[in-house]
């Protein structure tokens, strides 16, 4: 355990079969986070094996900073804020200067120091994901769609930055197709899991909608998926997959070091809008998930369609499977 200073809350450490003053704590801490990838369910691959491996084991030490975050802001015991605090004093540690103070404990930052120093990553990104979750213990609800987008600059939207700085990508226009894709991989995650949500608190669908269609928080708890809520789903479903939509010009301005992971997370995203499609939108019953064979499908799909050379997302990926949309 990483204790505060300040504050009786600890963060909880991975299980580790060598210590900190061992040479090989360093790898030890990588296959850390990659176990912690591996453990999680996932609507697309983190770090497949479409990735190079020099840069897979980097995939992983973001992914355990992202999904540490996350499980803090959302299942942490005790006080969040502090534990988010705690976070932060981690990532501190891995911009302080060797022989100022010390380095990072927790094994996860260890890995992740390493990942920003080879790759000359900025604090941001990885600042925004913890401010998101400090909003999370503050704001349970979000009044209109574009509230909702604002709050995906932070959530997600940091994320697909991380990435590219992995690929050595900097450039603003790119970033901004990244923004895209992840803002709706985030949506999505809040389209399959409403139900989820609601059990902690939370409900990302936005309030304006609601009205709209009239669905009430009173039928969220009771699981009425009726018509209303179908409708106020499909909308959602439609508005995520235009968003996927406008970040796919970034496959083909990227290196073959990333676009078919991007790919991968993309067809993942789009499987899943259909798996609501295909249960009618009810997403308060049954949450909507894409098996392992399907995943299966979706990557070796992907494979063939790189050694080919064909659209890495086939524009079948984009179509709706409601008779009724446009």
């Amino acid at each position: 355990m990483i204790q505060s200073a300040t504050s009786a809350v600890e963060l909880p450490v991975p299980d580790m079969e060598v210590g900190s003053d061992s040479p090989d704590y360093l790898e030890a801490s990588f296959a850390a986070c990659e176990q912690l990838a591996r453990s999680h369910y996932e609507n697309f691959s983190v770090g497949s094996r479409l990735l190079p491996g020099h840069l897979r084991r980097h995939f992983f030490s973001i992914y355990a900073f992202s999904r540490g975050v996350d499980d803090l802001g959302d299942e942490g015991d005790g006080d969040r804020l502090a534990l988010l605090d705690l976070w932060e004093t981690e990532l501190d540690s891995c911009y302080t200067p060797q022989g100022i103070a010390r380095g990072p404990l927790h094994p996860y930052f260890v890995a992740l120091h390493e990942t920003i120093q080879q790759f000359d990553i900025p604090a941001e990104p990885f600042r925004r994901l913890i401010e998101a979750n400090r909003r999370d213990q503050k704001v349970i609800r979000h009044n209109t769609f574009n509230d909702l987008l604002d709050y995906c600059t932070y959530s997600a939207n940091p994320v697909g930055h991380l990435v590219l700085y992995l690929g050595g990508i900097r450039d603003l226009h790119l970033q901004r197709l990244a923004d895209s894709t992840c803002t709706a991989l985030q949506l999505t995650n809040f389209w399959q899991d409403v139900k989820r949500d609601h059990a902690i608190g939370r409900i990302y669908l936005p309030l304006s909608d609601m009205d709209q269609f009239d669905v009430s928080e009173l039928q969220i708890s009771q699981g009425v998926s009726d018509d209303r809520f179908r409708e106020l789903m499909k909308l959602q479903v439609d508005r995520t997959r235009n968003i996927f939509l406008e970040g796919v010009p970034l496959i083909d301005n990227l290196g073959p070091l990333l676009r078919s992971d991007l790919a991968l997370f993309i067809r993942g995203g789009l499987s899943v809008l259909q798996a609501i499609e295909r249960q009618d939108y009810d997403v308060l019953n049954s949450r909507p998930t894409v098996s392992k064979l399907q995943k299966a499908r979706i990557f070796l799909s992907t494979w063939v369609r790189s050694k080919l050379g064909f659209d890495l997302v086939p524009e079948r990926a984009f179509k709706s499977l409601s008779k009724s949309a446009p």
